[in-house]
Parts: structure tokens; C-alpha cells; sequence
């Protein structure tokens, strides 16, 4: 007997049978548990949005085009924004304060140009005899201190030159001596004076055979003592100011002339910005005036310095002279080559407006924020969000932010920052 398909029953009168479905369904299903139930949609919020902010009712959407949703365990939290810090961790940190004052910033200049080293901080090492390099004892980039040893060469022209120091030195000692003998027998009228005078000028001719090879010697850039067992042929370059490796162009093995520079040192904790000074900028800017040097590798941080000359010869092409700015190095920071641009003071204040200045040394960059510290009267380091406006003299105009007479952080920021980037809110111990 086959089975007869079952008919569904008739719909009340008036009632759409669909409806009457979705009622029986409710009705016959089990009820889904509270835990299960689903989750109002909320997106991520957004960097910089208030925690817990969603955009859902913006019609937003995930990355992958899925709806927002609210399924992640932690907030994404701000940095705090105060630092509270011991009296001991303050003074060990070197932290220190200085009001922020309303003043006008005096009219500049920018110069493009680049870090040199100075020449008279500087030294090329010559080998200054002809031989073999047998040893090198820097590289490149090496700090180096005064009499270091740079390289060794072996030179038989050296091997020469000093077996010469030492024939002139034994002929000389011996015509010497016989000259004060001669001397001695004729107070006696055993010798005539016509012997003295002649062993006189021998010993003195050999004598100045004597200065001639030491200064060749030293020419050489070795000592005049001859070295015990008859001399050596080893020519021992050294460092003549502390400093840093420049270049060096020698390997062991190599052979050279005396004119071949081994290696190039330089001291660079006192450094030239080569700026070039435009024609028609010459007539504002002199000799001695403030400078503020930003390098293009470390756009974050100033070098203070001072014009030491102005050059004599235009650029026909770029219609430029230069100027060279003393710089100091600060953190090995500087290094030869380095390009950026110098802002010059050449006047006065242009515009009695007056602004909030604080020193370049309270500026920091905080999540790629110009920011800086603020001490609140309880003892708390506040931060501040600040917008920057023009520098110079060491001193940078803050157009919001910050309030004149605060308190600013103008040395040890790097604590405060540090702090501030492992979420300390407590005192830090």
C-alpha cells in the first residue's frame, strides 16, 4: 500500500498561509541559548577615535567587506597623556624646566648645503716613504685616538736612511775626537795648529752630515735614534689627532709611493655646514650671526651653530658664495656628506606680534606628533600636543598647545617619553 502524500491543512479564513508557517516554526523550535544569541555590530574604532566609538550607523564596513562586529577581548587605549615620575628618578634623569615665554622670533634665512669636516681638525696620512704595507689597524668609521697605529709599511729606502744615521753619527763622534786630541797635544807643542784647524772642520762638516740624516729621518716620520741591531726597515703610520676614520685606501700587501694617502682622520665634534648663500641674500646676512642646522638625516634634531666665514668667489653658475657655519656634534650624530638646510638669523624681530617660544630642546616627537612635557604644580609631567611655527636662535614658535608662563621640559624628555610608551600613569620607582 503506498503512502499517501499528507495535505497540509487549510489556512484560517484570511490568513496568509506563510504566516501561519512562521508561527508553527516559533513555535515548534527550540529556543537558541542566550550565549548563542548574535551580537550587535560594532566596528573597530578608528586611530585617534574615543574608545568604544562606532561607526555602524555610518553604514561603515570591516576591511574584508563583512559587517562590523564587537567580538575583541581589549580596547585599543590612547597613550596616557600624564607621567608622574619620584624626586630621585627626576634628579638622576637630569630633568629640567623652563617657562615659556611670548616673544618674536628675529627674521631668517635658509641656506642649503652639507657637513665637511674642518680642515684643521683634520690630517691625511701619507705613507711619505716608498714600500709594502705588511699591516692595517683601522677601518673606515674607526674612532681613533693621538698616536694610534694606523698602518705599518716596510721600506728598504727606510733601511737606508737609517743605516746612513748611523755611519754619519760614528764618523762624526770619531772626527770629534780627534779634533779635541789634536787640541790637547798642541798646548803641549806636540801638534801643529795648522792639524787643529783642519780635524776641526772635519768634525763640523760631519756633524752637519749628521743633522741631514736625522732630518731625512724625520721627514720619513721616524725618530732619529737608530734601532738597536743595526736599524729597521718598518715605517709605523700613526694618528696625529683623535678622531674618526674618514677613508682609507690601502690594503696588506700593497705597495706605494711616498705620496699615497693611507687613510684620512678627522675630529668631528667640531664640524663646517657648507651653506650656499644666494646673491641676493649677501647684504642681510654677516659674519657671527645664529644658525640652527637641520640635516636631512635627522630631521627631528638641531645643531646650533654660528657663521665663522663668508667666501670671496660667486658660483657664476648657481649665483651662490659660500658660508661655513661651525656646527657641534652631539651623539656622533654628524658624519661628512650630510646634506640639510641652515636657518640664519639676519635681524631684528620683522613684526611686533609676539607668540609662545620655548627652546628647540623641548620638542619632541611622540606618534608622529610634534609634542612637549608640561610640569603641573603637583609634580606631574602633562603632555601636550603642540603645532610648530617658525625657529630660530635655538627658540621655536608653539602656535597651540601650550600657554606662555607653563612650565616646559626643556632637558630630559627621553624619560618622560620613554614612560609615556610603557603606559606608566603611577610613579615610576
Amino acid at each position: 500500500m503506498r503512502a499517501r502524500a499528507a495535505t497540509p491543512p487549510a489556512a484560517p479564513l484570511g490568513v496568509p498561509w506563510g504566516v501561519l508557517m512562521a508561527a508553527g516554526l516559533a513555535l515548534g523550535c527550540p529556543r537558541r541559548p542566550a550565549a548563542e544569541a548574535p551580537r550587535p555590530a560594532e566596528t573597530i574604532p578608528a586611530p585617534g577615535s574615543a574608545p568604544g566609538a562606532s561607526d555602524a550607523g555610518d553604514g561603515a564596513r570591516s576591511p574584508r567587506g563583512l559587517p562590523p562586529h564587537d567580538d575583541e577581548s581589549e580596547r585599543h587605549e590612547e597613550l596616557p597623556t600624564k607621567v608622574r615620575l619620584s624626586p630621585d628618578v627626576v634628579r638622576s634623569a637630569g630633568i629640567q624646566t623652563a617657562r615659556a615665554r611670548l616673544d618674536s622670533l628675529p627674521t631668517t634665512v635658509d641656506l642649503t648645503g652639507e657637513i665637511a669636516a674642518d680642515p684643521d681638525r683634520s690630517a691625511r696620512l701619507a705613507a711619505r716613504v716608498p714600500g709594502r704595507i705588511v699591516e692595517v689597524k683601522a677601518k673606515e668609521g674607526d674612532r681613533v685616538k693621538v698616536g694610534q697605529v694606523i698602518a705599518t709599511l716596510e721600506s728598504p729606502e727606510l733601511a737606508r736612511a737609517r743605516a746612513g744615521l748611523a755611519a754619519a753619527a760614528a764618523r762624526a763622534r770619531a772626527a770629534r775626537l780627534n779634533a779635541d786630541r789634536l787640541e790637547t797635544l798642541a798646548a803641549k807643542a806636540l801638534a801643529s795648529g795648522q792639524e787643529v784647524a783642519t780635524a776641526t772642520a772635519e768634525a763640523t762638516a760631519l756633524d752637519a752630515e749628521l743633522a741631514a740624516a736625522r732630518q731625512t729621518l724625520g721627514a720619513f716620520g721616524q725618530g732619529a735614534e737608530p734601532a738597536a741591531g743595526g736599524g729597521t726597515a718598518r715605517v709605523t703610520i700613526r694618528s696625529p689627532l683623535a678622531g674618526f676614520v674618514l677613508s682609507r685606501d690601502g690594503v696588506q700587501g700593497q705597495t706605494v709611493g711616498p705620496e699615497h694617502v693611507i687613510a684620512v682622520v678627522g675630529d668631528l665634534d667640531r664640524a663646517y655646514f657648507l651653506g650656499r648663500l644666494f646673491e641676493k641674500d649677501l647684504a642681510r646676512v654677516t659674519v657671527g650671526a645664529a644658525a640652527d642646522v637641520r640635516l636631512n638625516a635627522y630631521p627631528n634634531e638641531v645643531f646650533e651653530g654660528t657663521i665663522e666665514t663668508i667666501g670671496r668667489q660667486l658660483d657664476p653658475a648657481a649665483r651662490t658664495v659660500t658660508a661655513r657655519i661651525v656646527v657641534h656634534n652631539h651623539g656622533d650624530r654628524i658624519k661628512v656628506g650630510l646634506f640639510g638646510t641652515a636657518r640664519v638669523v639676519v635681524g631684528p624681530p620683522e613684526a611686533p606680534k609676539k607668540r609662545v617660544v620655548v627652546p628647540l630642546t623641548a620638542v619632541t616627537r611622540l606618534a608622529n606628533k610634534d609634542v612637549v612635557f608640561v610640569r603641573q604644580p603637583d609634580g606631574d609631567f602633562e603632555l601636550h600636543d603642540v603645532t610648530l611655527g617658525r625657529s630660530a636662535e635655538g627658540r621655536v614658535e608653539i602656535l597651540s598647545g601650550l600657554r606662555a608662563e607653563e612650565a616646559v621640559v626643556v632637558n630630559g624628555a627621553f624619560t618622560l617619553k620613554s614612560a609615556i610608551l610603557k603606559g606608566t600613569f603611577g610613579e615610576e620607582d
